[in-house]
């Protein structure tokens, strides 16, 4: 996670990433790509969870 983000930024870019795959299942390189999506989410959660 290079930058923390909300999560809503954390969402969206989840949402851009699935809706340029639309369609489709996920390749193996675009697989670990959403985990990090999802993972990127998931701490913003967690800090927005923590202030």
């Amino acid at each position: 996670m290079a930058t923390p983000v909300t999560p809503d930024e954390a969402n969206e870019a989840i949402r851009a990433f699935m809706a340029a795959r639309a369609g489709r299942g996920l390749w193996s390189d675009e697989q670990a790509e959403y985990e990090r999506l999802l993972a990127e989410w998931a701490a913003a959660v967690r800090i927005g969870m923590n202030c």
